[in-house]
């Protein structure tokens, strides 16, 4: 996997993100960026926004009859079996507590894989579904985590597990019709699996050897005696991540920023063993994947915060032509296993993911979903603007302004800087209820991508390495400069929030600088000491890279402390808000318990919202509502 995906990954929320659409406009930092006319608009209660409904997934099935996806109508993710019209859905799990996500069909039938886990503790379990509704749990037992790792030509399956050694993931070749299943990769040397061929042949592995670097290798699992054969040989820092094998199991397609600041494609012939150039973008291509029988590619670019997908008929070389669509991204796009029918969801900033069926060459897509509530009117809404303004060194940062409709020159409001998780991670477009509600309550969003965020080349991405909390912060002391120079912003009510290592940028913010009115702490790290010391035992292969992103608490253990909020908790003299959830596997709850009662010594304002059934991110519908709630009203009261 990519170093900067990796860390990208490792401390960001999974409901925090945004989603994805067409590529904006770019506007750089000036005062006069947008019309300031305000206008009157309806507003909707965190309750309506949160009534929107979330769909993930849209697997086909084997004889194109049905959709496997995942829905949180009932409160809690289920999953449901769709018809292609749109017109029935039957329930397949009727979870209330523990979220169902789905994995796949099986090729030949209607049995299914999905994923769940207990409360939000990360360790997730492969289930099986068969066709009388008997649920199986593939992966049993009580402290292991397991994923699904693809499918085999003939029908039966791989699954990556932590059983043997909760440090390291081997791999599991599952048999299709009685479940049996063979170790067939027993990982010792801490790599990370990252594709298996679908002959069952070849895994294609890689290894971190820090936040920059790192390697790709390949075993050949029916040779005498299967070894990993290095496939990157370089000098220097460069990163490598596997986008997958061909449907065909001749080539392996990989990614590398070995020749630019962007992640280029490249593919690797197993017969051969030429590597050759496969494709290459002004940004990283973030994936490449086929459909089941060939016929199609589809490719993503991450392009400036936005996804371009392209999808090519392989023999032609020829784009495919979409029907007319409504402006947004395309995601999760799908092909049948005769590529008769394309499955996909379309996401814009004012509008979440919609499912689409279309059969090709038909005039018309078919829309299969409604996931706005029907109360609310998306004109309403707010389109973002990708803006660009410079720090305190003259850096160039990227970032996204959601300009409430009621903002003027006459009627200004106050505003947030939105920090995203990661360290490495990336705000990106798309349709967020958290910020459209606050947006639509009258707050300016400005969603920082600070140094260090990814997506904006290799440089940018390692510029806060061992600078955490010092440079990253002035990016985000400037972006609150950067608001005041917008004449519809109240300059004197700027507060900052933010998940994840946004909630420690925001706690930093406030006891580093006395710069926001406020900070809302969602789930933020607060003593990096004790966050390295106990990161979850399936992070074992990433270690390094942690370490060299963040520092090693045995040798760096005295920086450590002097960024972490808790040790300077007397300088916080503004209001917080802490947001936890207590099964949390990478923020323990005991940062956000010792830090609210830290800043409460102080006799400082600070509230604190503790989910007990939540962990790193809020998946239940209605632990998010009152989390949302919660930011409203501290931001009425304070801001």
């Amino acid at each position: 996997m990519l170093s900067r995906l990796t860390l990208a990954l490792l401390l960001s929320s999974v409901i925090l993100t945004g989603c994805d659409k067409a590529p904006p406009t770019t506007v750089a930092a000036s005062n006069t960026a947008e019309p300031s006319v305000s206008t009157t608009i309806p507003q909707y209660s965190a309750e309506q926004f949160f009534a929107t409904k979330t769909y993930l997934g849209n697997d086909i099935n084997h004889n194109a009859s049905a959709l496997l996806v995942a829905s949180d109508e009932s409160g809690v993710f289920n999953l449901y079996r769709v018809s292609l019209d749109g017109k029935d859905w039957q329930p397949l799990t009727q979870s209330d507590s523990d979220p169902a996500f789905p994995v796949s069909w099986f090729p030949n039938d209607d049995r299914l894989l999905y994923t769940a886990d207990q409360g939000g503790n990360e360790l997730n379990h492969i289930y099986l579904r068969e066709l009388d509704g008997t649920v199986h749990d593939l992966t049993p037992g009580d402290k292991l985590k397991a994923a699904f790792a693809g499918w085999h030509d003939d029908g039966s399956f791989f699954i990556t597990s932590n059983e043997r050694d909760a440090r390291f993931f081997d791999l599991y070749h599952y048999n299709g019709t009685d479940y049996s299943r063979t170790l067939i990769y027993e990982n010792n040397d801490g790599y990370s699996i990252d594709a298996v061929s679908k002959n069952g042949r070849y895994l294609a592995l890689s290894k971190e050897r820090n936040n920059a670097d790192n390697n790709l290798y390949l075993i050949d699992l029916q040779a005498k005696e299967p070894s990993a054969t290095l496939l990157t040989e370089h000098d220097g820092n460069v990163s490598h991540n596997v986008y997958g094998f061909t449907p065909d199991s001749s080539t392996l397609l990989f990614g590398t920023d070995g020749n630019s600041e962007f992640v280029a494609a490249y593919s690797y012939n197993l017969t051969n063993g030429e590597t050759s150039p496969y494709s290459r973008a002004d940004w990283d291509i973030s994936f490449i994947y086929f459909s089941d029988d060939k016929k199609y590619q589809v490719q993503g670019i991450n392009a400036d915060a936005s996804t371009v997908i392209s999808i090519t008929e392989q023999q032609s070389g020829q784009s495919l032509q979409l029907p007319p669509l409504p402006a947004g991204d395309l995601r999760g796009v799908t092909f049948s296993a005769d590529s008769q029918y394309l499955s996909f969801y379309l996401n814009a900033d004012n509008s979440p993911s919609n499912l689409y069926v279309w059969k090709l060459g038909d005039s018309q897509a078919q829309r299969l979903t409604q996931a706005l509530d029907s109360s609310i009117d998306e004109s309403n809404l707010v389109q973002s603007r990708v803006v660009r303004y410079n720090s305190f060194d003259d850096l160039t940062i990227p970032a996204l302004l959601y300009q409430p409709k009621q903002a003027s020159a006459t009627a200004k409001v106050p505003a947030l800087i939105w920090i995203h998780g990661g360290p490495g991670g990336q705000s990106r477009t798309g349709y967020s209820p958290v910020v459209q509600h606050l947006v639509n309550q009258g707050y300016a969003v400005l969603a920082v991508n600070n140094r260090g965020s990814s997506g904006y080349g290799k440089t940018f991405f390692h510029l806060d390495d061992l600078r955490h909390g010092e440079d990253d912060l002035q990016d985000i002391v400037y972006g609150k400069k950067y608001l005041q120079s917008l004449d519809w912003v109240a300059t004197d009510r700027i507060g900052v929030m933010g998940g994840s290592y946004g909630g420690y940028l925001t706690m930093a913010a406030m006891a580093f600088t006395d710069e926001f009115k406020l900070g809302i702490n969602i789930f933020g790290v607060t003593n990096w000491v004790r966050t390295l010391e106990s990161i979850p035992p399936w992070w074992e292969a990433f270690r390094e890279s942690l370490y060299a992103e963040l520092g090693d608490p045995a040798v760096d253990g005295e920086r450590l402390r002097r960024i972490s909020p808790l040790f300077h908790a007397d300088k916080v003299k503004k209001p917080v808000l802490v947001v936890q959830g207590a099964n949390d596997p990478r923020v323990l709850q005991v940062e956000s318990d010792e830090m609210v009662a830290a800043i409460r010594a102080n006799n400082v304002p600070v509230e604190y919202v503790l989910f007990p059934d939540e962990g790193h991110g809020f998946l239940k519908k209605s632990n998010r509502i009152t989390a949302q709630q919660a930011y409203l009203k501290f931001l009425q009261q304070y801001l």
